[in-house]
């Protein structure tokens, strides 16, 4: 069992900016002094849902600050970027950090990001799969071309090759940085499984939505022809809320007294860039099924719900929100609680 944060930099009601992203690098630097696996780390645009617009540029300083841990992207957004730009970026975090970067991205919204930004709604609606693919032939292959409908330039060495890891004898290692795919739809599902991706499976399901997509993604890959070995030990990803306390009823009534003001000021600040409707969730309906689906409560309920998890979906890696208290020493609290108390229950 792997437990990891997710970090979104969650600007509470009354808060800047600085004070969610130095939140946001304390609870990282206090992960992995308490022993977890993992940071994740989200990207936004415009919104105080999240006020971290780059995720890998933020990996890149906790990569920094941290010696052990894993840190990941949940995600990178693909249709705002070009998938050479962010390949280039991943291969670089991946040789300079030895090997801790993970590389999470997704086809994220139909949001204004995508006319700031130049990619157009139909960047999001049908460019994704063009775009992953030319991701992963650069970080897979030595010369790479556009030859898609979106991208297209003549062939080019790629610089640096993100297979050239050094081991620790000075041997060059095999692979790039792990790649991960945000899964919240069948059609993204199947990409995923034909390419042979783990999934990111979003902390607004449950364990059997969550099964059902596994359970897609394994005969879809197998379908694809990818190894049964390969397909059984695939590394998905469960979001999720994390929030320990002596009693449960204090966990919950943390998470209900904080999490609806953000949710409500950060989802409002959402702009279609087509003006379509939006039906946005209650924050508080929100903030209350979040705990009732999560390792929110003692250590005990949280490592039961974990391993709950884990028999229901088989995913045994999970990241997840520490951030919900918006307070930055309740949620270095939270963290180190989350480490020390309920990470080895589950070893």
């Amino acid at each position: 069992m792997r437990v990891g944060t997710f970090v979104l930099a969650a600007q509470f009601p009354g808060q800047g900016p600085g004070e969610a992203l130095h939140r946001a690098i304390r609870s990282a630097e206090v992960a992995e002094e308490s022993g977890l696996d993992s940071v994740w780390l989200a990207e936004h645009h415009f919104v105080p849902y999240g006020v971290c617009p780059s995720a890998v540029t933020l990996a890149a300083q906790l990569l920094g600050r941290t010696r052990r841990i894993r840190v990941g992207t949940a995600v990178s957004v693909l249709p705002t970027q070009h998938p050479v730009a962010l390949g280039e970026q991943a291969a670089l975090l991946h040789l300079t950090s030895g090997g801790r970067f993970s590389l999470g991205v997704g086809r994220g919204g139909p949001w204004v990001d995508l006319e700031v930004f130049g990619g157009g709604l139909e960047a999001y609606e049908k460019g994704f799969p063009e775009a992953l693919g030319l991701l992963l032939d650069w970080l897979r292959e030595p010369r790479v071309a556009g030859r898609g409908e979106r991208y297209g330039f003549r062939e080019v060495a790629v610089v640096p090759r993100a297979d050239e890891l050094l081991d620790a004898d000075g041997e060059s290692g095999s692979g790039g940085p792990e790649v991960i795919v945000a899964c919240t739809s069948r059609k993204t599902v199947e990409l995923a499984a034909e390419k042979g991706l783990p999934m990111l499976l979003g902390m607004h399901c449950g364990d059997e939505e969550k099964a059902e997509m596994v359970a897609l993604w394994r005969s879809r890959a197998l379908a694809a022809g990818h190894a049964p070995e390969r397909v059984r030990g695939a590394g998905h990803v469960s979001a999720g809320v994390a929030q320990i306390a002596d009693r449960t009823e204090d966990a919950v009534e943390t998470l209900v007294k904080a999490m609806p003001g953000w949710l409500r000021q950060g989802l409002d600040a959402h702009v279609t860039v087509d003006g379509r409707h939006r039906v946005m969730r209650d924050p508080v309906g929100y903030a209350e099924l979040l705990c009732g689906l999560h390792p929110v409560g003692t250590p005990k309920l949280a490592a039961d719900r974990l391993a709950a998890t884990a028999e229901r979906t088989g995913i045994t890696r999970f990241a997840l929100l520490v951030e919900g208290s918006g307070d930055l020493m309740a949620t270095e609290e939270n963290v180190a609680r989350l480490g020390t108390e309920v990470r080895p229950l589950l070893e």
